[in-house]
C-alpha cells in the first residue's frame, strides 16, 4: 500500500517533467527547433489538426525551419495559424514550400525568455510538490486510521523526500539548460 503511494507520486512527478520538456520546447531560442511549430494547431476544414499531421517539418539550417504541405490547399491555413500563434515569426510562401526564418534574438529578448523558462520551472517544481504534499497527506490519513504503523509512515516519508528531491533536481537541471541555450548568443 506505502510503495503503491511511492510509485503514484513517482508517476505523477514524472508527468510534470514530461510537461515542463514539451513546454520548454516551444520557447524560441537563436536556433531553429522543430518544437517551435509541433503545437501550432491548423483549422483545417474546420477542424483543428496539429501541423505536424499536416506537413513535414524541417529544419535544413540553424536560422530555418521549413514546412512542406501533404496537401498544397492548406498553405493558405498553415500561414494563417502560424501568423495566430504566438512565435513571433512571419512565413514566406513559394507555393511549394513554407519557409520561417529565425531571426536573432535581442538581449532583451534574451532575457524575457530566460524568464519566462524560470517560470515555467517554478511551476513544475511547484506540481513536484503538490505531489508530495497530496501522497504525504494520504499517508498520515493511512498512519491515523491505523493501517500502517508509525515506523512505515517515517520510512514512507524518507522515501518520498528522496523521490520528490530527484524530481526537483531534474526540474532545475532541465530549467537551467534551457535558460543557457535561450541566453547564449
Amino acid at each position: 500500500m506505502v510503495q503503491e503511494q511511492i510509485n503514484n507520486a513517482k508517476s505523477r512527478m514524472q508527468g510534470s517533467i514530461e510537461a515542463l520538456k514539451h513546454e520548454l520546447a516551444t520557447i524560441r531560442t537563436g536556433r531553429a527547433n522543430v518544437g517551435l511549430v509541433d503545437h501550432i494547431k491548423v483549422d483545417y476544414y474546420g477542424t483543428p489538426t496539429p501541423l505536424n499531421q499536416l506537413a513535414t517539418i524541417n529544419t535544413p539550417d540553424p536560422k530555418m525551419i521549413t514546412i512542406h504541405p501533404f496537401d498544397r490547399g492548406a498553405m493558405g491555413d498553415i500561414e494563417k495559424a502560424i501568423l495566430k500563434s504566438d512565435i513571433g515569426l512571419n512565413p514566406s510562401n513559394d507555393g511549394q514550400i513554407i519557409r520561417l526564418a529565425i531571426p536573432p534574438l535581442t538581449e532583451e529578448r534574451r532575457k524575457d525568455l530566460a524568464k519566462q523558462v524560470r517560470k515555467r520551472a517554478e511551476e513544475a517544481r511547484v506540481a513536484v510538490r503538490n505531489v508530495r504534499r497530496d501522497v504525504h497527506d494520504h499517508l498520515r490519513k493511512t498512519e491515523h486510521e491505523h493501517d500502517i504503523s508509525q515506523d512505515e509512515l517515517k520510512r514512507a516519508e524518507n522515501d518520498l523526500q528522496k523521490v520528490t528531491d530527484e524530481h526537483i533536481a531534474e526540474v532545475d537541471r532541465l530549467g537551467e539548460e534551457k535558460e543557457q541555450e535561450v541566453l547564449t548568443v
